[in-house]
């Protein structure tokens, strides 16, 4: 009961945007669920923990459906081909060659690997997966490793997947704090409704996303000062040579952050801010994020937009523009085609790419 309230937990933060899981560990933990349950039950019929198994493979791939849905596909690191490919060897390994035993496996050992992105994505930034979730799983985890002791087989396979999750979910629950696992910081009846997750989510969430003339577009909840941090855009780096040439313009979700790299999809409001030929925010580059940053006063229910030029070096690349400033370009292109005067202002703000800045000297002659 515990590890699935814990996947109700999770994808409660989910749905509210309080967590930012890695779409391919999620897929990788359905797909090894999957086979962890399909092989266990070969190794040992009609047993609880296989049903455990399967109820919780159901519970992986959906959530991984949900991620899926919030965003576009980019293709998967070394480390996510690696356990996709142990994962597929595993499904050969038990279909083709019926070596149950050997496809349980593989599969334990993919487990630790396919932690490896959201390990890394906890210690860069605690937030992003700070859920009661991690400390139920764990528990949910010594309960099902208990229950196969119990059983009193001394089988390997018997105990082998479950440590090993055991380990991992412990791992992530203490990275994030043991503290999370705390139900009074966690649930509570306020304002006349259940409240689930509060301790973790802004006292107002300072964004409503609405439709308007050119799809989705995110408007302030709350007023912004100028130089007021709004959002940190996600999404992992992608090489300009692995980048999807076929998404153009108001498909495209990469961001440029250098010259021979972009930023993928995140799937958070990041995602949907739109450009607008005069921005009231602008992106600002540090040496570990990407900040979205008010550039001058935002009002609350106004529409939070960007210059999407400010990052873009890439000359083939072009979008349409209806942002209906009185100033529209109407086409958006890379920086160094917009007007001298336009790319004064936006260097004097720091709110151009660094890779577009060159030096100092250099970059005050071409704009001159």
């Amino acid at each position: 009961m515990a590890s699935f309230a814990g996947y109700a937990i999770y994808l409660a933060g989910l749905r509210q945007r309080l967590v930012e899981p890695n779409r391919a560990s999620w897929l990788i933990w359905g797909t090894s669920t999957t086979i962890e349950a399909v092989t266990y039950a070969a190794l040992n019929p009609r047993t609880p923990q296989s049903y455990v198994f399967l109820l919780s493979a159901a519970a992986c791939l959906g959530i991984a459906l949900a991620l899926w849905r919030r965003s576009r596909w980019s293709a998967p690191d070394a480390v996510e081909s690696l356990c996709m490919g142990a994962s597929l060897a595993a499904i050969v390994l038990w279909l083709v060659f019926r070596e149950a035993f050997w496809a349980h496996m593989l599969v334990v050992a993919v487990v630790p690997v396919s932690f490896w992105p959201t390990w890394r994505s906890a210690i860069a930034d605690r937030a992003r997966e700070r859920s009661p979730a991690w400390g139920l799983w764990t528990i949910g985890d010594l309960a099902t490793l208990l229950l196969a002791t119990r059983s009193g087989s001394q089988d390997v396979g018997e105990y082998a997947y479950v440590f090993v999750e055991l380990v991992c979910h412990a791992s992530v629950w203490f990275i994030i704090g043991l503290a999370t696992i705390n139900p009074l910081r966690s649930f509570g009846w306020r304002d006349g409704r259940l409240r689930v997750l509060d301790a973790y989510a802004p006292a107002v969430n300072p964004f409503r996303v609405a439709e308007n003339h050119l799809g989705k577009a995110v408007y302030a909840a709350q007023g912004f000062v100028a130089g007021e941090r709004i959002v940190r855009f996600g999404g992992r780096r992608v090489s300009a040579k692995r980048l999807p040439r076929r998404l153009l313009g108001e498909r495209d979700r990469y961001l440029q952050v250098a010259h021979d790299a972009y930023l993928g999809p995140s799937g958070g409001i990041d995602d949907l801010v739109n450009h607008s030929c005069a921005p009231n925010a602008g992106l600002r580059f540090a040496a570990d994020e990407v900040v979205l940053i008010a550039i001058r006063d935002i009002a609350q229910n106004e529409e939070i937009t960007w210059d999407y030029s400010t990052t873009l070096a890439d000359d083939s690349w072009t979008m349409g523009c209806r942002c209906g400033a009185p100033a529209c370009r109407g086409v958006v292109r890379a920086f160094a085609t917009l007007p001298p005067e336009r790319q004064r202002w936006y260097l004097a703000r720091n709110i151009v790419a660094p890779y577009l800045r060159g030096s100092d000297q250099a970059t005050a002659e071409r704009v001159a």
